[in-house]
């Protein structure tokens, strides 16, 4: 297990951290910008450094100078928390350069599901059913529309790159898919630097459905259940519950297993989700998160595990605990050791 922690963030996830951390026995030390020297989490943890101005890409996003943080208060390990530098591929690899671990999956996952178009290819060799659609970028107009065609309209056109919504078009028929391509290619380029797009079929009215994992990095895995986030807008999640209300306990086991047999699979470390599309029964896959979601709790309430404290543990190489209600189905919460307290200082 660590010694001490640098929390490479800020508000909720910095203070769900710092909790857990404080019942495992860990210290903390907190990062800060200028703006944010007297924030909650700067105040409880152990330590505290201020990493730099206001601006993000200047403090919480400014790698010498988290590096020179850890150097600072001897920190062996570094938990991005959500958002920032979270899924970082090179960030992780750069903290290994310089001996420190990064709480998160394995650069090559991190990297490979950032990658939608090869996320989507490693999902189906991984056994995952997905949505049909171009086996890659597509290339040529022709090659999009005879694509379009195979898989049948309407189909709609992704960005390789990020997510949010953003580089996302419906083409409704083959005369809509053009334009769709254009300018779902010009907002990815503008908003992640890659004009990268795809195609996958449109499924009228699906069913928002995520997998939490949670996977020892050697071949062990759970799955805790789902959660369903439909109700949203312009992409955006809105509402998210937990069980879903569409799943019945045998599509729920079958999917959760499917889920489970590839994280082992893929020897998948600390916790993940994969989000899907669910209709008539069948479950599509569309990425995987490779984080602790900002929506975690919600599973945290229906299976009693605290994912953070077992982000850490996996982290530190502690086996992944007993999947919770024969394999990921929700039960009441047990008590848990400071469940609903606030960490105090000092």
């Amino acid at each position: 297990m660590f010694d001490k922690i640098l929390i490479a963030n800020r508000g909720e996830i910095a203070l769900r951290v710092l909790r857990a951390c404080k019942e495992l026995g860990i210290a903390t030390v907190a990062v800060h910008s200028t703006a944010d020297a007297d924030a909650m989490h700067v105040r409880l943890a152990d330590e505290s450094v201020c990493i730099g101005p206001p601006a993000s890409k200047d403090s919480y996003l400014n790698v010498p100078a988290l590096l020179a943080a850890c150097e600072i208060t001897g920190a062996d390990a570094v938990h991005p928390g959500y958002g920032f530098l979270s899924e970082n591929a090179r960030f992780a690899e750069i903290l290994a350069e310089h001996n420190l671990h990064f709480i998160g999956p394995k650069a090559e996952h991190i990297r490979l599901m950032g990658d939608k178009i090869e996320a989507k290819r490693t999902a189906k060799r991984l056994g995952i059913p997905v949505v049909p659609g171009s086996e890659g970028a597509v290339g040529p107009e022709d090659d999009a529309m005879a694509i379009g065609q195979a898989i049948g309209f309407p189909v709609l056109v992704k960005a390789a790159s990020g997510g949010g919504g953003r580089g996302m078009k419906v083409a409704q028929t083959a005369d809509d898919l053009m334009l769709a391509l254009s300018t779902a290619g010009n907002e990815a380029k503008s908003a992640f630097g890659d004009a990268s797009v795809y195609l996958e079929k449109y499924l009228q009215k699906p069913r928002h459905i995520e997998i939490q994992v949670l996977g020892d990095g050697r071949g062990g895995a759970i799955h805790l259940g789902e959660r369903d986030c439909s109700l949203q807008r312009r992409h955006q999640k809105v509402w998210e519950e937990g069980p879903s209300p569409v799943l019945t306990a045998e599509a729920r086991a079958r999917i959760g297993g499917i889920c489970a047999k590839a994280m082992q699979d893929m020897q998948y470390l600390g916790v993940g989700t994969i989000e899907f599309l669910y209709e008539d029964g069948e479950f599509y896959f569309i990425e995987m998160n490779t984080r602790i979601q900002v929506e975690h709790p919600v599973t945290e309430m229906i299976t009693g595990i605290d994912l953070v404290l077992e982000q850490i543990r996996g982290g530190g190489g502690r086996p992944p605990p007993p999947p919770p209600g024969g394999g990921g189905g929700p039960r009441a919460p047990p008590p848990r050791r400071g469940q609903g307290a606030r960490p105090r200082r000092g």
